[in-house]
């Protein structure tokens, strides 16, 4: 099962790349098909086998020669990777479905953040009503509770920091940060949000000075944040109680 995870996580992955390359541009993302983006051919199914055909064609277009990005395999492989994680620790459910669908998407903001800065709102919108769904879904199998106001609660209060952090910062965190918190806070309840927000700090923080020290980033150039919400997102999900417990364990009642 776990070979059988994998290779459905590297087929969703050929398909967040169309979505990483096209949702910028508000293009379609089924039309038209897959395409060289340097001579712009039309390629074959053959051409499209997860991480098979780039190592086959050694990076490069069959039909021009330029150079593929290594980013499409690496997309592919990382999905992979994080669908056999998350089946490791929720087994095949209704959390790991939602939860694939959820980081899935994330990637693809990532990455777009990462190459445009920016954070397109429909995907926002999207992990939004793909959590309602969940929520729906969850009390009608499992009978969990709703709890809509913890995820509204959840949505608001740390968007009202992040806000803040906007006005305040003048312009050194982005709108789509802001809403992209706001739509994890939703998922993940007043009890685990402020821990992702605590995680994405620490780890920007920790990033952002390697990223320096390496000069990889100067000073002056900016450093998308959206990643970084994500990462603690999925520190979150997978770790999340056990951390929060490890907290209050060794801080709170030794206190």
């Amino acid at each position: 099962m776990t070979i059988i995870i994998f290779l459905y996580g590297l087929i969703i992955g050929s398909f967040l790349n169309v979505c990483i390359y096209r949702i910028p541009w508000e293009e379609s993302i089924v039309f038209p098909s897959s395409h060289c983006p340097s001579c712009r051919t039309k390629l074959r199914w053959y051409d499209n086998i997860p991480l098979v055909s780039y190592l086959s064609l050694m990076g490069k277009c069959r039909y021009c020669g330029e150079e593929i990005s290594p980013q499409y395999p690496i997309v592919e492989f990382l999905n992979g990777i994080i669908y056999i994680t998350i089946y490791k620790y929720m087994g095949l459910s209704l959390d790991f479905i939602f939860y694939a669908l959820i980081l899935s998407i994330l990637i693809v903001i990532a990455l777009i953040d990462i190459q445009h800065m920016i954070i397109p709102d429909i995907l926002v919108l999207i992990l939004v009503g793909t959590g309602l769904i969940y929520k729906l879904l969850a009390y009608i199998i499992y009978k969990t509770p709703l709890a809509l106001l913890d995820s509204i609660g959840a949505m608001v209060l740390p968007s009202i920091l992040f806000f803040l952090i906007i006005y305040l910062s003048k312009g050194g965190m982005g709108d789509g940060d802001l809403t992209l918190i706001g739509s994890l806070g939703f998922i993940l309840g007043i009890r685990h949000v402020f821990l992702t927000v605590f995680l994405s700090f620490v780890l920007g923080g920790l990033i952002s000075i390697l990223l320096l020290a390496l000069k990889v980033r100067g000073r002056k150039d900016p450093i998308p944040f959206g990643p970084f919400i994500i990462l603690g997102f999925f520190i979150t999900v997978l770790w999340g109680e056990q951390l929060i417990s490890w907290y209050i364990s060794s801080f709170i009642r030794g206190v």
